[in-house]
């Protein structure tokens, strides 16, 4: 696996991850409970502020491999980009199931939401400012 992409966000009290469609990361500074998607907070990017070469393999439309990690605890779940995302938002990045595109979307047809994710994940994200790693990865081999 080769590593596009590292990200960081912190976790928060009001982290619920019962939303069945989409999973959210936020620079995002507070969360309600409303933000039912949201896994993580004040992160270090957004649509927007990906490196370059990660926005080229999301707008050729490969598969990317997308893992979450809190201390020994991960996740992982697959999604795909496409031509049309536009990676402009500057606040928020959206894993979607679906296939619809917005600004805010950086992968569609994800084969997991926030309430698919592992709840001992969930648990530690709950915990103010537990720090969450997300990394964005792409299988050299094809795979």
């Amino acid at each position: 696996m080769i590593i596009l992409e590292k990200i960081s966000a912190l976790g928060h009290k009001n982290i619920l991850c019962t939303h069945a469609t989409t999973l959210e990361i936020s620079k995002a500074k507070i969360l309600t409970k409303k933000g039912n998607c949201i896994v993580g907070i004040n992160a270090s990017k957004a649509c927007y502020d990906i490196n370059p070469k990660l926005k080229k393999f999301i707008k050729s439309g490969k598969k990317i491999k997308i893992t979450l990690k809190v201390n020994d605890v991960t996740d992982s779940f697959i999604g795909f980009g496409n031509e049309k995302l536009t990676l402009l938002n500057k606040k928020d990045m959206v894993f979607r199931k679906s296939n619809f595109i917005c600004d805010r979307t950086i992968l569609i047809n994800c084969s997991k939401s926030s309430n698919d994710l592992d709840r001992n994940l969930i648990e530690e994200l709950k915990v103010p400012n537990k720090k969450i790693l997300i990394l964005f990865e792409f299988d050299s081999n094809g795979k």
